[in-house]
């Protein structure tokens, strides 16, 4: 009897090393208190300093918001897609199962965050920016709610979904033997809301100065947004795997629990 106890309790402290949320709980309150500085900022100098681009404190709080946020994102893009891939395991062949689904665990974790981050971007930002422009004239372009939105919050969901894409690639085999169309669908399909905004932004400057949000010019916003939608088709991989992993017993142990 010791001796199956001995193998329970084994079993376990496996299984709870496979299933860490660590990174589930840091990336959503790093998240959380990002979005949080950003609407405290945009709250203290939208109103105060942004309603005159040609006032020398709105170059100093939002032009240079504008510049840093386009210089970080490009950074780090580059540097979180080269990290990824620099580090990215080489032996993918000799992954022992236990370790595969941990890594399929942490992706999970990842379009978690990824889900949130396009949440506050097409959502709470996107929405935020149509109430601006319907409230307050606007002599620019880059106006504070704009700036982010478009610049800031667009990119940092694009970030991650392109950090959940190359983490896929470089440390799991199912998505490292080939290109998941549904990855490449929801990653890119989503990328592609940021050159959606130089259209948006050519159109109000130049012939459609109406900002209905359900408008022509914003179902590009809608058509790649609905992208994200792909997450469903990468979750049934996700799902697919998991249950080649497990094995038929493994998948109704879990059912039963």
């Amino acid at each position: 009897m010791s001796t199956i106890n001995t193998h329970a309790a084994g079993a376990a402290e496996r299984a709870e090393r496979i299933v860490d949320t660590k990174p589930l709980l840091f990336g959503v309150l790093a998240l959380t208190l990002f979005v949080a500085a950003l609407r405290l900022f945009e709250q203290a100098f939208g109103w105060t300093v942004g309603l005159d681009s040609f006032a020398p404190e709105f170059e100093l709080y939002w032009i240079n918001l504008l510049k840093a946020a386009v210089v970080l994102s490009i950074a780090s893009v580059a540097l979180l897609a080269g990290l990824l891939w620099r580090t990215r395991d080489r032996e993918l062949e000799k992954l022992s199962p236990a370790r595969e689904t941990r890594r399929l665990l942490y992706l999970v974790q990842w379009l978690v965050v990824f889900a949130l981050a396009l949440f506050w971007g097409l959502s709470f930002f996107s929405e935020q920016t149509a109430v601006w422009h319907m409230t307050a004239v606007r002599d620019t372009d880059f106006t504070p709610s704009n700036i982010i939105t478009f610049y800031i919050s667009y990119p940092l969901f694009s970030i991650i979904g392109v950090g959940a894409f190359f983490y896929a690639k470089t440390r799991l085999p199912f998505f490292a033997q080939g290109y998941s169309l549904a990855f490449l669908v929801l990653v890119g399909g989503v990328f592609m809301t940021i050159p959606n905004v130089g259209f948006n932004e050519w159109g109000h400057t130049s012939w459609a100065m109406d900002e209905g949000f359900a408008g022509p010019l914003h179902w590009g916003f809608v058509f790649f947004g609905w992208m994200s939608l792909a997450v469903f088709g990468v979750t049934l991989q996700i799902l697919g795997r998991l249950r080649q992993l497990l094995g038929n017993e493994g998948v109704d142990a879990l059912l039963r629990r």
